[in-house]
């Protein structure tokens, strides 16, 4: 059901796109910085408060035209564990605003490990004998290089908590091919892992990552997976356009969520005005928007 659900808030919104929240200090505007570090010095608290302060006035500008957000854990966790109440304070956030949250974590490891992941991010730990939610995402992300086992715990708790994962499969990095791209039994390594994953489980809970960056690549997959709901970053600054990104649709004109993150969170620079950061980011999700939906 989880993808269903993602889908029913693309349409209310007829916007198929995700805000990824990746914050760094630098691209946070000056005068967030100064009440932080005023009220904090220049400490680690005062860094996560600027995340969520950022995070927090980014959702509140664009909430009415997006479906969904995707943080991305690393740009919170090199802050140290402000860094990370930060991630949990901006996931409980946009919940409270409707929001779909997909956490970027491309986590992945083998047995009580992977269960572990799997129960910090989409299910429930024990804490002494009571069974709790932790962080509560909708969605992760899943390394699946070490296979099944490394990806089962969490369709598990995909099934049990209507949560739902994308696995990586064609990345949107330069160097992705050095490991996708070789040739297995005459198919790309990509390929064998596309086919794995519809080998897993549910269309309506395990989905893919694939760059808008190799669009040849992501058309050739959507022929392959016509029902897989796809994440495809790359959008933006990292080159990919509208074009590049129509092959993610399906027949129907759904089926996928087009990422940007440094080009909505970071508009506010080229206007070199940090006071109004919400409103620049508004206008780049309609532009995305507007040129996403006027090619499918």
């Amino acid at each position: 059901m989880s993808f269903l659900i993602l889908q029913q808030k693309i349409n209310s919104k007829k916007n198929p796109t995700v805000m990824g929240l990746d914050p760094k200090l630098e691209f946070i505007p000056k005068h967030i910085a100064d009440e932080v570090i005023n009220k904090f010095g220049k400490t680690k608290k005062a860094a996560g408060e600027a995340l969520f302060l950022f995070n927090k006035g980014l959702i509140d500008a664009c909430c009415d035209l997006i479906p969904a957000i995707k943080p991305q854990s690393a740009y919170y966790e090199m802050y140290g564990l402000d860094g990370i109440e930060a991630l949990y304070k901006t996931v409980e956030y946009a919940k409270s605003k409707d929001l779909y949250v997909i956490l970027d974590g491309k986590r992945n490891d083998i047995g009580a490990t992977a269960e572990a992941y799997s129960s910090a991010y989409l299910g429930e730990a024990d804490i002494f004998g009571e069974k709790q939610k932790i962080l509560d995402a909708d969605c992760l992300t899943v390394n699946a290089y070490l296979g099944i086992d490394g990806v089962k715990p969490f369709i598990d708790n995909c099934v049990k908590f209507d949560k739902s994962i994308f696995v990586l499969v064609k990345t949107s990095n330069k160097s992705s091919g050095d490991f996708q791209d070789i040739i297995v039994g005459g198919r790309p390594f990509y390929e064998k892992v596309a086919g794995k994953v519809m080998e897993w489980g549910s269309i309506d809970n395990i989905g893919v990552v694939i760059g808008a960056t190799y669009p040849q690549q992501l058309a050739d997959l959507r022929k392959m997976m016509p029902n897989t709901f796809f994440l495809v970053p790359g959008f933006g600054a990292q080159g990919g356009a509208a074009n590049d990104v129509k092959p993610a649709f399906d027949e129907n004109g759904g089926g996928a969520l087009i990422n940007s993150s440094r080009a909505i969170m970071c508009a506010w620079v080229k206007q070199n005005d940090g006071e109004n950061f919400g409103k620049y980011a508004r206008e780049e999700v309609i532009r995305m928007r507007d040129a996403i939906m006027e090619v499918i």
